[in-house]
């Protein structure tokens, strides 16, 4: 009985556990159907529930110089020196925000194409400030501020870049401070045509790549695009890399300052970075879509499939007739003519009957609702009989059914295959063998619109040394790193923090707890009986007892050979010293005065000994083996006086 309830306490334990496990997949999925539905939304939508307020947003922190000493952050518990960093090699363009002014950058101030003016106007607005969490004393960023806005700022490189023997290498820092719904923190290079104006910068800018971190709903991407011009038509073309190679969920979520890195070498292979860890690489001529090069056969578009072209591989036997025998009109199901009606069978009662104390409504009106009839419940004399009502014969299979009769399939004698256009030689074909040698940039500008604000960026570089721009990183990107490690909260907070977010998890660290101490409690913590039987058990004697035993005994034996040969002499020397006493020697007696008493008493004596050994209780292991040694050499003095007395 014990074991059954111990066993019931842990069903009950798992049944809790899969409860809650179930509880947690429902709740994942009705915030993700909330995430979906917001998804729905389109662009426009989402942007007329933008309240005046949100419009009137005044920019914070503008022109504000932050003092770069050593001091102390309200979070950090140490203190840190942050420098702006500078640029350890040639760069084309480098920004810091640290003086806390757009001097560089322009504003967009055009209207959206394809669009209303009050819908595609870039009236969203930046600031630059410092991060709302894990801060650095004396570094600023650029703040996108507004919810579900248009924003556009650029700002000229130094010296445009031109695609030719050095790599590209463009880094800058993002942080999502308040998650992100759906928007996007990537950047534009945008193309040196001769005419930029930073003013009109809008989406159809042209641009000759896109890099960065984008996301909607649940699908997490990293962008790298390049726009590709047709050498034959001068047409150009967008070419998506392929998808990273690690989950990019958490760059969203976790609040924290990444780093972003693009590496473009002259040899057409790519490299993208997240925090200094590749995530993506590959070849502009292979891992594209759609490919740099065309294919240089394409189907004939004139081609069309002859009307005799038979593409069955199987065809109906014209020789195949149907048989005689094949019923086609027999039914699918027949009774079964060896049932028969179970007894007790009750074929006068109905299955149902009206209820007895059903009540006719009081306001029911014969005229405008018909005749009242009370409610059909089953036959209570029904339930102890295998069935009321008239009885019928069970349906089973009809073996006499063959269905529509079919002819059997053979192979079709003109099969011909499926059908194909015939391959032409494609008068769109080219061959582009060094892609990387795309469009020149002038500019970096940021052309985003986002339902979450507060996105902050910092820390633009653009070079061709990916070592500057490593460089660039150990100095700012670097130094928030530790200040962010440095505030993470412990587990055990972290694991609170999830909890209040999601309640449904304090069922979950509960169980947790609870079922590996009720597993030690039902199955490990045994109770003791209430009575003991005591009864002494005598120690059982080693081996090496034994043998000691054994070689005590021989060693007494060469003992006592040893003490007769003494006693000899003793007597001898005994026999001799009457004539020689001088102290007083009974001469007739040849004994000193006394030895006779003495004799005497210490014959009383032995035998005293000898009575008490033999009465005295046996001594136990310990005490044999801690006395041994006393005991043998007692046994041996006594084996002695006893020779010298017969002797």
């Amino acid at each position: 009985m014990k074991l059954d309830r111990r066993w019931m306490w842990l069903i009950l334990l798992l049944v809790s556990v899969t409860v809650a496990v179930v509880r947690a997949q429902q709740q994942s999925e009705v915030d993700q159907s909330d995430v979906d539905e917001e998804i729905a939304l389109d662009e426009d939508k989402m942007e007329s529930f933008v309240t005046e307020e949100e419009e009137e947003e005044v920019e914070e922190n503008k022109g504000k110089q932050t003092d770069r000493s050593t001091v102390a952050s309200d979070k950090v518990s140490f203190q840190v020196t942050y420098e702006t960093p500078v640029p350890t090699g040639d760069v084309h363009f480098a920004e810091t925000f640290d003086d806390g002014l757009l001097g560089r950058w322009q504003l967009s101030k055009t209207v959206k194409e394809d669009a209303d003016d009050d819908i595609g106007k870039y009236d969203g607005k930046w600031s630059v400030e410092q991060l709302k969490e894990n801060k650095v004393p004396g570094d600023q960023g650029l703040v996108l501020k507004s919810r579900a806005k248009h924003h556009a700022i650029a700002a000229l490189l130094d010296k445009p870049f031109i695609f030719q023997d050095e790599p590209l290498v463009v880094q800058y820092e993002v942080n999502f401070q308040d998650g992100i719904d759906c928007g996007g923190a990537y950047i534009k290079l945008l193309s040196d045509t001769g005419d930029v104006n930073l003013e009109q910068f809008h989406d159809r800018t042209p641009y000759s790549i896109m890099f960065g971190p984008d996301k909607c709903g649940e699908d997490y991407k990293l962008h790298f695009i390049f726009r590709h011009q047709n050498p034959l038509n001068k047409d150009f073309e967008e070419k998506h890399a392929k998808r990273a190679d690690v989950d990019l969920k958490k760059f969203y979520t976790d609040k924290k300052t990444h780093l972003y890195t693009l590496v473009l070498n002259p040899d057409n292979s790519y490299e993208v970075f997240i925090d200094q860890f590749t995530v993506s690489r590959g070849n502009l001529l292979n891992d594209v879509i759609p490919p740099v090069n065309p294919p240089k056969e394409i189907d004939d578009p004139n081609d069309s499939k002859p009307e005799d072209w038979d593409e069955r591989a199987k065809v109906p036997d014209p020789d195949s007739t149907k048989p005689d025998d094949w019923d086609e009109d027999a039914p699918a199901k027949v009774e079964d003519p060896d049932a028969m009606q179970p007894e007790g069978w009750l074929d006068e009662e109905p299955e149902y009957i009206p209820d007895p104390n059903a009540d006719k409504p009081q306001d029911w009106d014969e005229e405008m609702d018909g005749e009242w009839e009370p409610q059909q419940i089953p036959n209570p004399a029904c339930e102890s009989a295998p069935g009321c009502g008239p009885w019928k014969r069970p349906m089973m299979n009809n073996p006499k059914y063959k269905g529509k009769w079919k002819a059997p399939l053979i192979d079709n004698p003109n099969f011909q295959g499926v059908w194909k256009p015939r391959k032409i030689m494609n008068p769109e074909y080219f061959e582009d063998l060094q892609p990387f040698k795309m469009t020149p940039f002038k500019a970096v500008g940021l052309e985003l619109w986002s339902m979450t604000p507060n996105i902050y960026f910092d820390n633009f570089i653009v070079t061709s040394h990916k070592d500057v721009a490593d460089r660039w990183a150990s100095d700012s990107w670097g130094l928030k790193k530790l200040v962010a490690s440095a505030n993470e909260p412990g587990i055990f907070t972290q694991l609170m923090i999830a909890a209040e977010e999601r309640p449904w998890l304090w069922v979950v660290y509960i169980l947790t707890v609870i079922l590996p101490v009720g597993l030690v409690v039902l199955f490990c913590w045994t109770k003791k009986p209430d009575d003991y039987v005591y009864k002494k058990v005598d120690l059982p004697k080693a081996d090496i007892e034994e043998e000691e035993e054994e070689e005590e005994a021989e060693a007494g034996a060469d003992k006592d050979d040893k003490d007769d040969e003494d006693v000899e002499a003793v007597n001898a020397e005994a026999v001799a010293e009457p004539e020689e006493d001088k102290n007083g020697i009974d001469l007739e007696g040849g004994q000193p005065e006394g030895d006779g008493e003495n004799e005497e008493d210490g014959e009383e004596e032995e035998e005293e000994k000898e009575e008490e050994e033999s009465k005295a209780p046996e001594r136990t292991l310990e005490e044999e083996v801690d006395g041994g040694g006393d005991t043998a050499e007692s046994n041996k003095h006594a084996v002695r006086k006893r020779r010298v007395r017969k002797d």
